[in-house]
């Protein structure tokens, strides 16, 4: 993985653990007809890459299943803006206990028992497991700016 940037890969995964990178991962990737499309999803930093989930009915498993690679964002919403960017490669794999799901749910609802997360878990819900692995990521931090 090549880093680039002002942060050390201490800061980065510091803000990538963090409560201010408790945010959406921007995931852009490519369709089977060669056109762009990019979603938000809720991730978590291990290991040196980012895991996301999703239902196994989502169109973007289709379009990693025929293109595994992707960029994405990680950055904060209000100023002074700072984040990471980053390209790389994904693997998809069944989530079928739902861990990552409610590893997911823990970090950006504070747990599983709202009505959204009893959905998410629904028994009849098929669970994907998106595993991005950077090749690059580029980090930027504005606060001295701003």
């Amino acid at each position: 993985m090549q880093l680039s940037g002002v942060w050390s890969r201490e800061e980065l995964d510091a803000f990538l653990t963090s409560e201010a990178g408790t945010v959406p991962l921007r995931l852009a990737c490519r369709t089977p007809a060669g056109g762009l499309w990019m979603l938000s999803l809720w991730y978590r930093w291990r290991d040196g890459g980012l895991d996301c989930a999703t239902s196994a009915s989502a169109d973007v498993v289709e379009y990693l299943r025929h293109d595994d690679g992707v960029s994405f964002e990680v950055s904060v919403n209000e100023p002074p803006y700072f984040g990471v960017r980053g390209s790389g490669h994904t693997t998809l794999q069944p989530d079928e206990e739902k861990r990552l799901l409610q590893s997911l749910l823990e970090r950006y609802l504070g747990g599983t028992d709202s009505g959204l997360a009893k959905r998410l878990l629904s028994e009849d819900r098929e669970e994907v497991h998106i595993r991005i692995e950077p090749s690059k990521l580029y980090t930027w931090d504005f606060s001295d700016r701003m």
